[in-house]
């Protein structure tokens, strides 16, 4: 039997599944296998999608709708080859259909090719009447294509259409920040909240344009507004936070970050700001016993672990700081700042050897810092290891050719080598580079100040700069 067209929405979901539950058999209209469907597909119930499309073409062979969903269905589980099939069947039937090219373009997409996805979906821009789904998965075509500016002109035509489609909205402010166009995200978003002045998801994205520019009071102003135009959201709270963090203003930043807990359940991110806060203020058991809520609500947080490593690492609790530095490492062993810190704190523990690899670790994942060179030569130094910390130098030097630093700090090592041939051509060239910090080696190689060949090539050094 066929659904009376007074029927609430979604009473033929119901009749469907009460159908499914008997033996009996119920006639639905084609628009009405539609709905189903399309229940189904939104609540991601594939199996009831498929189980009603087949019933539906059952009752309604000839449907075109009904075979696109099918089509649908069966690109997203990847049987491409056999929606191809069926889409040129289709194509036959109705070359004018938009959604047999949308179709298309999703199997493209899936393949990869999405400069042919967008072709196929700009073929469907001709013929749609209704084109605000079409843009909207052009914009993704493009953001896959890394053009984010054809990305943002789409996700914009989308909210122009509707501007409630707050999907589109974060889009097109993703991609003005992808392109590190604040002041353009600033403008598009007052622009919009010119017609929209309510709209807490606009207010809140326009704080967090307003912060990356570093324009707090601004950025304050509008969390504030997103608060007013919705006192549950949380996002604004938190954001704000952040704000009253950079302005010093930690009480009232853990007052916001607070205001999270209490209207949601706890999240490991509202304590760690909360923690920040309270350290910032010296409270420091409350800023510990945070840290520790933050890594109980979630232990896989590793910036929780760093967090009580630095805590630590303050109050030279080295051993504790080492033990809660591999907890962070044990979740993210790929970065190079928690090496460096596990080196270091290695180093404070005289642990040169389990230093020296964790240095090694550091460079191999990427970070070159200048101090990263100088404190692993410093390691092997007090680890009697003097040619690896030559080496080490050497290395650095590299990266930096122009670092009296580094030069100084060789000078050092070459003469401990008993190496005086490149002590000496090392400290010529320090010299030349910097002699303003002479200091350095004369601080940190106090046992070869005696050496009259070293006052003497300062001196020359001195003289020829005059």
């Amino acid at each position: 039997m066929a659904l009376d067209s007074n029927e609430r929405p979604g009473q033929s979901v119901a009749k469907f599944e009460s159908m499914l539950k008997t033996d009996d058999i119920y006639f639905f209209d084609a628009e009405d296998f539609e709905e189903i469907i399309h229940h189904y597909l939104n609540h991601g119930k594939i199996a009831l999608a498929k189980k009603a499309i087949k019933i539906g073409l059952r009752q309604h062979p000839g449907s075109i709708e009904l075979k696109l969903l099918e089509v649908e269905v069966l690109v997203f589980e990847n049987h491409l080859e056999v929606a191809e099939q069926l889409l040129d069947e289709l194509q036959l039937l109705d070359a004018h259909n938009e959604e047999i090219y949308i179709q298309r373009a999703n199997i493209h997409s899936k393949n990869d090719n999405h400069e042919a996805a967008v072709l196929l979906l700009q073929k469907a821009l001709e013929l749609a009447e209704n084109s605000f789904d079409i843009h909207s998965l052009l914009g993704m075509e493009y953001l896959f294509m890394d053009d984010f500016k054809l990305a943002q002109k789409s996700f914009m035509k989308c909210v122009n259409f509707d501007e409630q489609d707050y999907s589109s909205l974060y889009n097109v402010i993703y991609c003005f920040e992808f392109l590190e166009d604040y002041d353009g995200a600033i403008y598009y978003l007052n622009d919009y909240l010119e017609r929209n002045p309510y709209c807490e998801v606009a207010w809140h994205q326009l704080g967090k344009q307003y912060f990356t520019k570093e324009m707090y009071p601004e950025a304050l102003s509008a969390f504030d507004f997103a608060i007013i135009s919705d006192d549950s959201f949380i996002g604004a709270y938190f954001e704000k936070g952040k704000v009253l963090e950079k302005l010093g203003k930690y009480k009232e930043a853990i007052e916001n970050y607070e205001t999270t807990v209490k209207i949601e359940d706890p999240t490991s991110h509202a304590y760690l700001r909360i923690g920040k806060c309270h350290e910032k203020l010296g409270n420091d058991e409350m800023a510990k016993y945070y840290y520790y809520q933050t890594v109980h609500e979630d232990p896989l947080l590793d910036k929780g672990w760093l967090a009580i490593t630095d805590f630590y690492r303050k109050q030279h609790n080295y051993k504790k700081a080492l033990y809660y530095i591999n907890k962070a490492l044990n979740i993210d062993g790929e970065n190079p700042h928690y090496w460096k810190k596990c080196a270091l704190i290695n180093a404070c523990l005289k642990n040169y050897e389990q230093a020296d690899f964790a240095f090694k670790q550091t460079v191999e994942l990427g970070n070159y810092e200048l101090e990263t060179w100088l404190q692993w030569a410093d390691v092997l130094l007090k680890n009697d290891d003097i040619p690896a910390g030559i080496q080490i130098l050497s290395q650095g030097k590299e990266f930096y050719p122009e670092s009296a630093e580094i030069q100084y700090k060789m000078v050092g090592l070459y003469l401990s080598a008993k190496d005086t041939v490149n002590a000496r051509i090392c400290l010529m060239d320090a010299l030349n580079t910097d002699f303003e910090k002479l200091h350095l080696f004369e601080k940190e190689f106090t046992q070869f100040q005696h050496l009259e060949w070293i006052h003497a090539i300062i001196s020359n050094c001195k003289k020829a700069s005059r």
